[in-house]
């Protein structure tokens, strides 16, 4: 800190000036994101003419975007303290008293520095606040005051909002297949986006109708239909899901999300009530059944074509005395090659592909197989006590051992099948029907 000795006149008694550093600090205001760019670069230009005028020493400049609503919430002004308190400035030039802050926190930490004397001066294009009470009685008031008008523009703003939805206005961006009005006598009024409703639409129709679940759906947009939302970016399945839950594309809303208050929106419906509900429920019993029922044998294979993990698909056939047959087809998961040609394959055909499997590998191929010895020999230890078997047992351990693994693979429990495949000690690989056994 630079202190400067001066005469006071004929009293012929020294007084101490402190020499400013200024800071010249820079914050967006709250008007629109165009204007407010415009807003930091006109600040500074005038601030800099300011400062040239009144020859002040400005040492270091810094910009921010972040609003001063929030206490501690931008990093910029948080900065700003730490230096003033390091002593790399002692002054703040800024073009109003809001800039510094619009909250009761940030406004103290301001008003703490300056009776500590690490902050001397705050100057403004028009005012000057100093170390003494009346000028920082006067900035708190002024700080004060932009938080009364943040307070009230916040409870303004939520009126509004509240107005708009109760006349069916939707008061955010417009959801996927609908536009937003840029005309200011239509503002919150959306239309449909004629580019991608179709898509949207024939969405719901297809898991409604057709039974697509939510990745199936994501992947006829993804790879048919070259689907692309408004920021040319492909839509996620999380999305996929949220457009499905959506009762927007019907014609009512939420506002706010979670209130339990809904609307019925001005904007015209993609679809029917009837479609909405009956695609919600379809996806919602496909992930009841995708969260409870575990396949067999997904995940334990590799394709033979593409290297792809082999996944499971249920199929219903109704027959003729009105009960229905249930399938479980594997093939490839086509997750590294989506037009893989490898074929589908029933269950109990890949069953029988994988007892010719057992044939083949070596017992001592079986990482499990301990475990199955002992399950042997608890069996064989019932036969004799329970069921007073007196037969002597052959050297045919193996055999056992072999035969208990198929038993598991045609009569096992799903996590037995699982862990048996598991412990395997070569990889399977499944392509057109055939498993084949490839050592590592």
């Amino acid at each position: 800190m630079n202190i400067a000795l001066m005469p006071t006149g004929s009293t012929g008694k020294i007084t101490t000036q402190i020499k400013v550093k200024y800071c010249l600090y820079a914050r967006k205001s709250t008007e629109s994101e165009e204007r407010q760019v415009l807003s930091i670069d006109s600040q500074i230009k005038e601030m800099l003419q300011l400062a040239e005028k009144e020859n002040l020493d400005v040492v270091t400049m810094k910009r921010e975007s972040h609003s001063a609503k929030e206490t501690g919430q931008r990093p910029i002004f948080n900065e700003i303290i730490e230096e003033l308190k390091q002593g790399k400035f002692n002054g703040i030039l800024t073009w109003a008293p809001d800039r510094i802050s619009r909250n009761a926190g940030d406004l103290g930490k301001i008003v703490d520095l300056m009776d500590s004397g690490a902050l001397v001066e705050i100057r403004t294009f028009g005012q000057r606040f100093g170390n003494n009470p009346n000028e920082k009685f006067l900035l708190m008031i002024l700080g004060s005051q932009a938080k009364l008008e943040n307070d009230n523009r916040g409870i303004n703003v939520k009126r509004g909002l509240r107005t708009r939805v109760e006349m069916g206005l939707w008061p955010g961006v417009a959801p996927l297949g609908y536009l937003n009005q840029k005309l200011m006598d239509k503002k919150c009024q959306v239309i449909v986006d004629p580019l991608r409703a179709p898509a949207i639409k024939k969405m719901f129709e297809k898991v409604a109708n057709e039974h697509y679940s939510g990745r199936k759906i994501y992947n006829w947009l993804k790879h048919e239909l070259n689907f692309y939302t408004r920021g040319n970016k492909p839509l996620t399945l999380a999305g996929v899901y949220r457009i499905i839950n959506n009762s927007f594309y019907y014609g009512v809303f939420e506002s706010p999300r979670g209130s339990g208050n809904w609307y019925t929106g001005k904007h015209e419906p993609l679809i029917t009530q009837e479609l909405f509900e009956k695609a919600r429920a379809q996806l919602k019993r496909d992930q009841i059944v995708r969260e409870n029922h575990e396949f067999s044998f997904t995940k334990l294979f590799t394709c033979g074509y593409c290297g792809s993990g082999i996944s499971a698909e249920e199929k219903y056939k109704q027959l003729k005395d009105g009960t229905h047959a249930r399938y479980i087809y594997y093939s490839c998961s086509r997750a590294r090659d989506r037009n893989c040609k490898n074929k589908y394959i029933r269950e109990e055909d890949l069953i029988i592909e994988l007892l010719k499997i057992l044939d083949k590998v070596n017992i001592n191929e079986l990482g499990m197989r301990q475990k199955l010895e002992n399950e042997i020999a608890r069996f064989n230890i019932f036969q004799r006590s329970v069921l007073g078997s007196t037969d002597k047992m052959k050297n045919r351990e193996d055999t056992d051992i072999r035969n208990y693994a198929k038993y598991i693979l045609k009569e096992g429990s799903v996590s037995e099948k699982r862990e048996l495949l598991g412990n395997l000690r070569s990889r399977i690989v499944y392509k057109d029907k055939i498993l084949t056994l490839l050592k590592d």
